[in-house]
């Protein structure tokens, strides 16, 4: 079995999945999404349909999307084109860009969640200044800000005062950007975060931070954590609803007793979730990609 992996040739994650194919003898190359070439029209010369800086795609057994970095509009439909026009061809695209186009616009993802009754923070989307400072106003004048596209907390921010609801609006406006504004739910600085493959819950931490911003990256401590049955279904069943053959679920357990799916990653990390866990979760991914492509199961079957 031939896999490619799209991302960083540097990367942690790119490194683990890599090495853990290898384990089970299938070939991987690593090469980034932001070098695609694409042909429309193959032919005798030029017989690869898509390739990534030189790496034949149309010919693997599977393509595992690590990273679509931030870009132009036009480069972001690009890349996710592609990835549609090889699932067309046959290769199995793990997260699917289905899922892909699914989780990696919040807006999306929170009008799933909610249409299919699965808990989630009020939200307010819009694209005038106007109607994002009734949106604060009607959330209780205390949100929080996030990008529509955007990972690892940067770029969120918490406003709870007009005055400098005004400012960070104002500033969005200059930028053409389209408001986001999510009531905000106290929490003690700590939620959960789920890792789910296959439809199975692999692995659970806890995330606490002294402030309110609970991102790995951000500098949140991680605990391990045996999730309740609730929690678990509840997170299996929004990996599903996103069609997720692999998703980092994050679950909010608020001070008023409210339980709240935050946000499901289709392209999560999870170097700091292996630091709290003794299963390999690149191990995880890999079986689950290898036992799908082999046994040609739709996307987001348990394996």
């Amino acid at each position: 079995m031939r896999v490619a992996i799209l991302g960083s040739r540097s990367g942690w994650h790119e490194a683990r999945l890599a090495r853990a194919f290898r384990e089970r003898g299938a070939e991987t190359v690593v090469a980034p999404i932001t070098a695609l070439a694409a042909n429309v029209v193959a032919t005798e010369a030029v017989e690869s349909r898509l390739a990534a800086g030189g790496v034949r795609l149309d010919d693997q057994g599977a393509v595992i999307v690590r990273a679509i970095p931030a870009g132009s509009l036009e480069q972001v439909i690009f890349r996710v084109d592609a990835l549609h026009r090889l699932a067309r061809l046959g290769v199995r695209v793990v997260n699917s860009p289905r899922c892909v186009e699914r989780t990696v616009d919040k807006y999306f993802t929170s009008t799933l969640l909610e249409d299919a009754g699965l808990p989630t923070p009020r939200t307010r989307v819009c694209e005038r200044l106007d109607d994002a400072l009734a949106a604060f106003e009607a959330l209780g004048g205390d949100v929080v800000v996030k990008p529509l596209f955007g990972s690892e907390g940067r770029g969120i921010v918490r406003v709870s005062d007009p005055d400098l609801a005004y400012r960070t609006c104002r500033a969005l406006e200059v930028t053409r950007s389209v408001f986001y504004l999510q009531e905000f739910v106290p929490h003690g600085g700590r939620d959960i975060r789920a890792f789910v493959v296959g439809g199975r819950l692999v692995a659970a931490m806890t995330r606490r931070a002294a402030g309110w911003k609970t991102n790995v990256s951000q500098g949140a401590r991680t605990e391990s954590l045996v999730l309740s049955g609730v929690l678990e279904r509840l997170s299996v069943q929004a990996a599903a609803l996103l069609e997720a053959d692999y998703a980092g679920i994050d679950l909010l357990c608020a001070d008023d007793g409210r339980v709240l799916v935050i946000e499901v990653n289709g392209i999560p990390g999870w170097r700091g979730l292996q630091q709290t866990t003794d299963i390999d979760v690149a191990g995880a991914i890999v079986d689950h990609t290898i036992a799908v492509v082999e046994r040609g199961l739709p996307v987001g079957t348990a394996s």
